[in-house]
């Protein structure tokens, strides 16, 4: 029988189980509440669903039943053999015991027959970590509804001239949209996190991009332009820009180079050089990003 809709704290004494810091584990009580975030993902009889953070099986079993299949993830040895051992789980879940910052996107693409949706009650320990780890497989990717810090959500819609606006903002909005679906008070878990959690709807079939910003740009260029800006936010643009490494030559012998590259790439953007980075639109980063490629590309023998 399944676990599900005892309180976590019985399951986990029964089964000589505890909450684990270094996972970031907070389990759900209400089923109400995990039947909304279900719900918040827009899922149909037909999809195949990847699941992040099986847990206690709150959100498995009536992701489950609203779901074809459920390639369930979990990365707690301890939950796995529970899950094992009293077979609770819906017989249209299989579980699979890694940690999904090292799995394989690809494998997962192929298991759930094409482009990954995504559940999860995400340990706040891997909150960053993930987030650009869906970035980096944005292309394999259809939606991600995901439990959140509520201050790590609101970084990532964001806008500019805002301290929240930075990295994961940009890299994000260039592939993806946010939606905030719930708000969630610490007392909706066990153990109780100190801060209030959001559920977000990250649709990877659409950006935040205007419709004439150009869609054939070099994403690792614009990624380095993005972190290296940002890595010192209060600095203008003109001084980080030449340290991102994207003009073809390093080191310190070539720091007049890449200045001057910098300047001719700010230029040829229509930017000013006392710009700072948090007040420039994710449309202004590409923009920027296809001026050092027109540039380097001239630049070549």
């Amino acid at each position: 029988m399944s676990k599900y809709g005892r309180q976590p704290y019985d399951t986990l004494k029964s089964n000589k189980l505890t909450a684990k810091k270094k996972f970031g584990q907070n389990f759900l009580v209400n089923r109400n509440t995990a039947e909304a975030i279900v719900r918040a993902g827009n899922l149909s009889k037909q999809d195949i669903v990847l699941e992040v953070g099986v847990g206690l099986g709150a959100l498995t079993t009536p992701l489950a039943e609203a779901t074809k299949h459920v390639v369930a993830y979990e990365i707690d040895s301890g939950i796995v053999r529970l899950h094992n051992e009293e077979q609770d789980l819906p017989e249209n879940v299989t579980l699979i015991h890694q940690d999904i910052l090292k799995a394989d996107f690809n494998y997962i693409f192929e298991l759930c027959g094409g482009p990954i949706k995504v559940l999860a009650n995400l340990p706040y320990s891997i909150s960053n970590p993930f987030i650009f780890k869906l970035i980096e497989n944005a292309h394999l990717l259809n939606s991600v509804t995901v439990m959140l810090q509520k201050e790590v959500a609101e970084r990532l819609s964001a806008v500019p001239n805002t301290k929240d606006y930075g990295v994961p903002t940009i890299l994000l909005g260039s592939c993806a949209t946010v939606e905030k679906k719930l708000t969630l008070k610490p007392g909706e878990f066990h153990p109780r996190p100190k801060v209030d959690s959001v559920v977000i709807h990250i649709d990877f079939s659409k950006s935040r991009l205007k419709p004439d910003t150009p869609q054939d740009y070099n994403k690792p260029i614009f990624t380095k332009i993005v972190r290296t800006t940002f890595n010192q936010r209060r600095k203008t643009i003109a001084n980080t820009l030449k340290e991102a490494g994207v003009f073809g030559r390093q080191g310190k012998e070539h720091n007049e180079f890449n200045k001057e590259m910098a300047l001719q790439a700010l230029h040829l953007a229509g930017l000013s050089p006392q710009i700072r980075p948090e007040t420039l639109e994710i449309d202004t980063f590409i923009i920027l990003t296809k001026a050092i490629e027109e540039l380097c590309h001239s630049a070549l023998p």
